[in-house]
């Protein structure tokens, strides 16, 4: 997906969900982008350190960020890396899902 395809799909999802107006959704956006990178850039930090505790934390901090602005499938990748420990999830190659999520929250911001 594209930048603007993305963007207007989290418009709309912020106005459905939220019933926010466009004026709002203006007002706000910006700041929920700066905030989703930064915690994929934590994220990317945390996943070059440790693969415990903390990865599930920013796991888990990513996917809340992303089911707020109705992104459910980069969400669903963002639950698997916080699950990473789950035996479910056994021999899913986490880097690689950090990578594939990264590069997806570039194209949004």
């Amino acid at each position: 997906m594209q930048q603007s395809e993305y963007h207007a799909k989290i418009r709309n999802h912020l106005c459905s969900a939220y019933l926010l107006s466009d004026e709002k959704i203006d007002a706000v956006l910006p700041r929920f982008i700066e905030t989703l990178q930064s915690l994929m850039d934590n994220l990317e930090r945390v996943l070059e350190t440790d693969k415990g505790d903390s990865l599930s934390k920013a796991g888990h901090a990513l996917k809340g960020a992303l089911l707020n602005l109705g992104l459910e499938e980069l969400a669903d990748k963002a639950f698997i890396i916080e699950k990473h420990d789950h035996p479910q999830n056994k021999g899913i190659d986490i880097d690689t899902l950090v990578t594939e999520l990264t590069k997806e929250v570039g194209r949004i911001t």
